[in-house]
């Protein structure tokens, strides 16, 4: 029995992982829509087309516009929300098509995600039991939030899928760098939008929050790998509440 599934995704210049990501929905999804940001600057709309998506084309404003956008665009039944730096499991594929053509009485089901950085599948530091709201009925749902940190609101009630997402969202340390000031500039408009305020204690997150997670969440169990992702997100944390307090000081008279 064939599925009614829309994979819905966002894309600005992701030419290296798009591709990935579209082999691993091959035989799962229905259709697939990618809204490309108006601007990339490179071959994301064809390496799209070429794997017969849908390509919507939108000036980017806010990541919950853009993905209402994707889901817009969508007509079947139930959607798939998906990055062009996720992986669709084959464990997960599976589990979605026998759930789907079973018919399930739920409106939503939470996928569970792996993060790989650095060669190697993170499970301590904080991660390994992570989960996202990610397939859904399209009429039952809608994407919320702002500037960044998008989420997925669905009218009815969710189950949990035992299938993976494997999300890797920096290839390498050079990868992570490139994206840290795009990132924690946006958290920091959006906190100051809020009325959020940067104070002395937010000086003290870098030490706290590596170790936190290298000590009392175990990070060091998953190596090099986990000490390094462990520093930089340390020092993302900080970088954002940096950058608000410079922003509050440029609105000082």
């Amino acid at each position: 029995m064939s599925i009614s599934l829309s994979a819905i995704l966002i894309a600005k210049d992701e030419e290296v992982d798009l591709p990935g990501c579209l082999a691993a929905l091959s035989g799962l999804a229905r259709e697939t829509v990618v809204v490309v940001s108006d601007d990339s600057s490179d071959r994301t709309e064809q390496i799209a087309l070429a794997h017969g998506a849908k390509v919507v084309h939108r000036r980017f404003d806010d990541y919950t516009r853009m993905r209402q956008a994707s889901l817009d665009a969508a007509t079947s039944d139930w959607c798939l929300w998906i990055d062009p730096d996720e992986r669709v499991s084959a464990s997960l594929a599976a589990q979605i098509r026998s759930t789907l053509a079973a018919g399930p009485s739920v409106d939503g089901f939470h996928i569970p995600f792996s993060v790989l950085f650095l060669g190697r599948i993170l499970r301590w530091g904080g991660l390994g039991s992570e989960t996202h709201l990610r397939l859904f009925r399209r009429s039952k749902g809608k994407f919320v939030g702002g500037l960044l940190h998008e989420s997925l609101a669905v009218d009815g009630k969710t189950a949990l899928l035992k299938g993976r997402i494997v999300h890797e969202p920096y290839r390498d340390i050079p990868d992570y760098l490139s994206k840290l000031d795009r990132y924690t500039t946006l958290a920091a408009l959006k906190r100051l939008e809020a009325r959020q305020r940067a104070h002395a204690l937010h000086d003290l997150l870098l030490p706290w929050d590596f170790f936190s997670r290298v000590v009392l969440k175990l990070g060091f169990l998953d190596g090099r790998p986990g000490l390094t992702w462990a520093g930089l997100s340390a020092f993302h944390r900080w970088l954002k509440y940096a950058k608000l307090a410079e922003m509050q000081r440029g609105q000082t008279p």
